[in-house]
């Protein structure tokens, strides 16, 4: 039979494990809210920002003189462990507690002051040497520690999504390089439009995911700017004269980064619309990641009965029906991940909208819904790059014969024949069932061995842009 120890509270007493190091509170929250099954051990980077939150804030209170050396050693060792993962079976609190981030906070402080308490050779419950609330709390409240705790980690796990897009995008960097000289046909609403390179295809790509790793970086920076400090509401209320300046320099020691607090304590306990602001650009890379897969499901489609123009890395087989087809299955896998990021951004803007007078209280939610948007950016340009960008190849030759097909030269020549003659042109092919080029040469209008330098300049320097009101007439008779 196990042993247990009793715990009690205002509210009665609890039977506890005796070898548990966290207390009644958290045991409250056990019973009021079971509900995803993941505990805040299980969100990346969180718990150890919580010990670093406390122990920054023991050094500022031990450095004050509003906490005695041998308590604020005992509560720094505590944290130490609990920074380097050893008491996650501990922090056992839902992701989804439904405090305001009481229930998270009190779980946190009372496994420090039973590692306090271990330390000093008492057993777990005995809170006379550290107690949660008056020695490892000190200076603090639920409502300037988890948001703080919260970005703090938000912080962390960036750094490996811009990292993700930053590569992804190099990655189409070298595909620019290596097809800059392949022929293609754009194509605007799905309809054949006008010559083009499938590198630059590559260089729009590189850019919009050069551009949304920039912003997330930026946005990264601002996280570091956080409410500790202003215990319940802002004013600072129980903390003491000194411990504001000195928790702040003991927590940018920890982090090994300068963290601010922020210019309004107010504003900083009130609102969280940073965290929005970050979801609306994690949703917004995610829908760009979510737009180039869709082309290369397009592009690589067929391969004999649509476009086929790429062909993408057979990574598994895509039936268990139909022999040898292959489906383009992580382009798609980045889409699912894309629709995954925007529903977490709607639950995001909701919380943050939420907070109410003084506080929000849903930071646990947004701090769970960004870390998950994170991490699936992360990993699926991850994946995109590894199992689909650096692997894919052009079907050259295919290319060039939808170019041919098209009516794509046709703008091209309006500067040079004007709009109504190329016009009848593109309806005498279409009407005839013949290529627009097939017209134009027989109607003496190109030269059959000027085709391909005519489509490449129009590509490349459409017909004016160098000021060469005679660029694309020297391949016209």
């Amino acid at each position: 039979m196990s042993q247990t120890r009793i715990e009690k509270d205002s509210l009665g007493q609890r039977e506890l494990p005796v070898d548990a190091l966290y207390g009644i509170n958290t045991v409250r929250a056990l019973e009021n809210f079971p509900l995803t099954g993941r505990t805040i051990a299980t969100l990346p980077g969180f718990a150890a920002a919580m010990a670093m939150v406390k122990e920054a804030a023991a050094r500022a209170n031990r450095e004050i003189g509003a906490l005695s050396a041998d308590r604020a050693e005992a509560i720094i060792k505590a944290c130490q462990e609990i920074l380097a993962g050893k008491h996650d079976a501990h922090l056992v609190v839902d992701v989804l507690e439904g405090s305001g981030g009481t229930s998270c906070n009190m779980n946190v402080n009372e496994v420090v002051a039973n590692l306090a308490a271990r330390l000093a050779g008492k057993p777990a419950g005995d809170y006379a040497f550290v107690h949660p609330n008056e020695h490892v709390n000190l200076g603090q409240s639920t409502n300037d520690v988890v948001p703080t705790a919260m970005k703090l980690a938000v912080f962390r796990a960036l750094e490996g999504a811009s990292l993700a897009l930053t590569q992804l995008a190099d990655g189409f960097s070298e595909k620019k390089k290596e097809y800059s000289e392949t022929l293609r046909l754009g194509r605007t609403c799905l309809q054949d439009a006008v010559p083009m390179l499938l590198g630059q295809t590559f260089g729009g790509y590189q850019a919009v995911i050069e551009r949304h790793a920039k912003h997330l970086e930026d946005l990264r920076r601002k996280l570091l700017t956080v409410p500790l400090g202003g215990t319940a509401v802002g004013t600072g209320l129980n903390s003491r004269p000194g411990y504001k300046q000195a928790v702040f320099r003991h927590l940018s020691v920890l982090v090994g980064h300068e963290v601010r607090p922020t210019p309004d304590a107010f504003d900083g306990m009130q609102n969280l619309d940073t965290c929005a602001r970050l979801s609306a650009e994690l949703r917004n890379s995610a829908n760009s990641l979510w737009k180039i897969a869709n082309d290369l499901i397009v592009l690589s489609s067929g391969p004999g009965g649509g476009i086929g123009e790429i062909a993408l890395p057979a990574v598994q087989a895509g039936s268990s029906i139909m022999p040898g087809k292959v489906n383009p299955v992580i382009p798609m896998a980045v889409c699912q991940a894309a629709f995954a990021i925007c529903g977490n951004d709607a639950a995001i803007a909701m919380a943050c909208q939420q907070g109410m007078l003084e506080i929000n209280h849903y930071e646990l939610l947004i701090c769970d819904r960004l870390i998950d948007s994170i991490t699936l950016l992360q990993r699926s340009a991850t994946i995109f790059l590894e199992r689909c960008v650096r692997a894919l190849t052009a079907n050259e030759e295919r290319s060039w014969q939808n170019l041919l097909a098209s009516s794509a030269l046709a703008t091209a020549l309006v500067s040079e024949l004007g709009y109504e003659p190329v016009a009848t042109i593109v309806r005498a092919a279409l009407a005839e069932h013949r290529s627009f080029l097939d017209v134009a040469v027989e109607r003496g209008l190109l030269r059959q061995e000027d085709v391909r330098s005519a489509i490449r300049r129009a590509a490349v320097e459409p017909p004016g842009a160098s000021g060469d009101a005679n660029s694309l007439k020297m391949q016209i008779l």
